[in-house]
């Protein structure tokens, strides 16, 4: 069957969308295709920083003709009826039409065919349409034709299509179309500098064969393992490491069509600046890798750059140029750097009372003090020493007002750790300016200092009770303040460092810190947050268990309980819980628990009253009624033992003992006794199975 190739040629595609259009234009194009009834068999799209590529194999020739029975007037209706219908279906007279009879009578029905098109005929129509419609974050107008109304936008000047379709075997047809004046052909353009003559293509492998040939690698895998390859190779050669980077990678390979990796140096008077500022420094200013030495595992004074072009001096000059830059940015870090060091971190402090963190929460001085307070509470929590983390919190943001920080922002808390370790503060002080943001995802590392740790909840905690506060939850998909990910983080935190604490206690004090000042104007009742904000943490974390395979109902039937809101606690609980369900003796005491509840529902519906309060023995009627009863004293007992002693797996195993009494109570019982006082015992009775797996969870909030 034929294929497609469409090339989109152009002005430099900024790397950072170069994925994205790729992806988008080989959707747009196959989901119109299939909306045509061409099915295809298989889409490969491609980028360059100079086109976008399409290539669409197996579409049919042509589409397939279309017959379609559609349904009428009733015979003998009115006129007007039957005139429209003729109309609407384009047959001559309503003899063309069909009779068909159903249960409401005769209908007049016609047969509608219509013959598929050319395969070709439809990418004509449909191409230029994607393209005028082409979804650019950012588009432009170029040239004379820009003041024309409906003038064509793009991301960067469109120069040429490229557009064929037909046979791999064959000398394809090309889809004749034009945009803006640009008519689609067979031409496409090699390398600019190397290449850059015109090229006739015919189908997509003569076209990423030629386009090679031309010094064009089409492929942005094929870029990204060519420059990764080179680079290591370069490094090696001196006996360096490269120093990897996805991000980087990506970014790189979306400026280059054909990459040379050469290796460029610096100064060694600048590896005294951090080894992640002298990184930073290059990677935003000239998009190069750096080297690490493997004996040092420090950064070396070389770096690589990837070229788009083989130069006539073997690069030299193109080294030249960005070492040039390099240093000068160097420099200019060095320069931020040592005029940081000169001022000491408590120093800049002050600062901090002039700027606002939100206008409805205060300044960013006000939210130290707060972090600084819960931070001390939460210490003895955590095991860390209650000064050390005073002194952490009221030191960690500092260095967001310095030099380094307001050049790259992305080294804060990083840049305090090293500011503070020169100023010859506490490791552990030093390190929570830098942890205290942690974990910012579910790849990011969790920490495990206590200083760190009290400071990173302190600052999360205060973020959500805040902005809970003031009624800036997320709604839907929306979440400007990252409030999800700082829940997640607070729950790591827990979970990873075994820290038993009451959120709701450990909140509700936060409430009254942060509502005890003039600077936070609450619009949510203070009573309130710490409920509210616990539910959100409940969701949060059945987001985080359901990630590592258990199950969402689990949490909810943990945290039905009153009282639960130790996270730690709450998930010891979901996995004994979990394991128990998978057994045999789960599996039914949780079908016999659903029972009596089902049944207790019912009857408390239509009595409209509930059955609550102890059974009466005397109206025991059956044994095995009274061995229900002994056994459910047993478990309520033996079970809260347990659970008492945070011993659940246990609890669980107590709970299995009452599945025999809740088999035969259903198996030789009938609840619903023609002697009203017996009924009411024996559905009190169901009530007490129901209270009695209450002690480790609430089962009626478990899916079957």
């Amino acid at each position: 069957m034929p294929d497609l190739l469409l090339e989109l040629f152009s002005e430099e595609i900024p790397a950072r969308m170069q994925a994205k259009a790729a992806d988008d234009l080989r959707r747009m194009v196959t989901d119109k295709l299939v909306a045509e009834g061409l099915v295809y068999e298989g889409a490969r799209a491609f980028a360059t920083p100079r086109r976008l590529a399409l290539t669409v194999h197996g579409i049919p020739a042509r589409q397939p003709d279309l017959k379609e029975e559609r349904r009428g007037p009733r015979v003998g209706g009115p006129e007007p009826a039957i005139q429209g219908f003729l109309k609407a279906t384009g047959l001559a007279s309503i003899s063309e039409a069909k009779i068909q009879s159903d249960k409401k009578g005769d209908f007049y029905i016609a047969l509608i065919e219509k013959p598929g098109r050319p395969a070709l005929d439809v990418l004509a129509e449909i191409l230029p349409v994607i393209i005028r419609t082409f979804p650019w974050p950012k588009s432009m107008r170029w040239g004379e034709r820009s003041a024309r109304p409906g003038a064509l936008t793009w991301v960067r000047p469109l120069h040429a299509i490229t557009a064929t379709f037909g046979p791999e075997t064959e000398e394809p047809d090309v889809v004749n179309f034009s945009v803006d004046g640009i008519e689609a052909g067979q031409t496409t353009f090699g390398h600019r500098f190397m290449a850059p003559g015109a090229i006739s293509v015919r189908h997509f492998h003569d076209y990423e064969a030629k386009l090679n040939a031309a010094k064009v690698v089409l492929d942005p895998q094929a870029r990204k393992d060519m420059i990764l390859a080179d680079a290591k190779t370069l490094a090696q050669a001196q006996n360096f490491e490269l120093v990897e980077d996805q991000g980087l990678l990506d970014e790189v390979a979306g400026l280059v069509e054909w990459p040379v990796a050469l290796m460029g140096s610096f100064d060694k008077e600048f590896l005294s600046i951090p080894d992640e500022v002298i990184r930073a420094t290059i990677r935003n200013n000239q998009k190069c890798f750096v080297v690490s030495d493997p004996r040092t595992g420090k950064l070396t004074n070389k770096f690589i750059l990837t070229a788009n072009i083989e130069a006539s001096d073997g690069g030299k000059a193109i080294v030249a140029g960005n070492e040039r830059v390099i240093r000068a940015r160097l420099s200019d870090a060095k320069f931020f750097y040592e005029t940081d060091l000169k001022t000491r971190l408590e120093e800049r402090l002050p600062k901090f009372d002039q700027i606002v963190f939100h206008e409805k929460l205060g300044t960013q001085g006000e939210r130290i003090k707060r972090i600084e307070r819960l931070a001390a509470e939460i210490a003895p929590l955590v095991g860390a020493d209650v000064e050390k983390t005073k002194r952490a919190a009221r030191l960690a943001k500092a260095d967001l007002l310095t030099e380094v920080v307001g050049e790259f922002p992305e080294l804060q808390g990083l840049m305090g750790k090293y500011y503070a370790l020169a100023q010859g503060e506490d490791a552990s002080v030093a390190a929570a300016s830098e942890e205290h943001y942690k974990p910012q995802g579910p790849a990011d590392r969790v920490p495990t200092d206590p200083v760190s740790v009290a400071v990173a909840l302190a600052d999360k905690i205060d973020t959500l009770v805040g902005f809970w506060a003031i009624d800036e939850k997320p709604t839907g998909s929306k979440d400007p303040y990252a409030l999800r990910r700082a829940a997640l983080g607070v729950i790591r935190l827990i979970l990873e460092n075994d820290i038993r604490t009451s959120l709701i206690k450990t909140i509700t004090t936060f409430v009254v810190t942060l509502l005890e000042g003039d600077a936070v104007k609450a619009a949510e009742s203070p009573i309130a947050i710490a409920p509210s904000l616990l539910v959100f943490f409940a969701e949060r974390l059945k987001v985080q268990l359901r990630d590592q395979g258990a199950r969402h109902d689990l949490v909810d039937a943990v945290f039905a309980l009153e009282g639960q809101d130790d996270l730690l606690l709450v998930v010891r609980r979901v996995e004994a819980l979990g394991k128990f369900l998978d057994t045999d003796d789960g599996k039914n005491l949780l079908a016999g628990t659903k029972r009596a509840g089902n049944i207790l529902a019912i009857e408390e519906k239509r009595d409209k009253r509930t059955f609550d309060g102890t059974p009466d023995p005397s109206l025991y009627r059956q044994d095995e009624e009274k061995a229900l009863a002994k056994a459910i004293d047993q478990v309520k007992r033996e079970a809260s033992a347990a659970v008492a002693q945070e011993d659940f797996a246990g609890a669980m195993s107590v709970m299995a003992t009452l599945r025999p009494a809740v088999d035969a109570f259903f198996d030789k019982v009938k609840v619903n006794d023609d002697d009203q006082k017996v009924r009411e015992n024996r559905l009190k009775l169901l009530n007490e199975i129901r209270a009695a797996t209450r002690a480790v969870a609430d089962f009626s909030k478990i899916q079957d």
